[in-house]
């Protein structure tokens, strides 16, 4: 909010990572299991994007608890995210049980709760944020 120039390039280029995974998960010329890499890779991608505005927000205000406090949010969601698309990516488990996972527990299913469950501490991030934004200001 403080800085626009920072502000619209982190917004763009999250946007364009969206677009992209977006059009790989839905276009169905992107459904072969030979860009499954790919649309993981993007997955991946749009939960590490957060990577270098947080190491930003630390940089300058290294100071403020909250900046800290939010960071711990972060790095957790991005925990779940990265290990959503690893899960679905490698499909590990079905070749340690091929059969086992067909119904229940399918790598897709997993990616999808492990999403949900880094979108929590997401949620809680954006809650210090906006109470911080709105104490602090510019």
């Amino acid at each position: 909010m403080c800085y626009p120039f920072f502000c619209n390039l982190y917004l763009s280029f999250i946007t364009i990572l969206g677009v992209a995974t977006i059009a790989f998960s839905l276009l169905p010329v992107f459904q072969n299991t030979e860009f499954r890499t790919i649309r993981a890779c993007l997955f991946f991608g749009m939960g590490a994007s957060g990577v270098i505005p947080v190491t930003h927000m630390l940089i300058l205000f290294w100071n403020e608890p909250e900046a800290l406090h939010t960071t711990g949010y972060e790095v957790l969601m991005g925990l779940f995210y990265g290990i959503g698309a690893s899960v679905y990516a490698t499909r590990v488990h079905w070749r340690w049980m091929p059969g086992k996972f067909d119904i229940a527990e399918h790598g897709h299913q997993l990616f999808h709760v492990l999403v949900v469950a880094g979108a929590y501490p997401h949620y809680h991030a954006g809650l210090v944020y906006l109470k911080w934004r709105d104490l602090q200001g510019c």
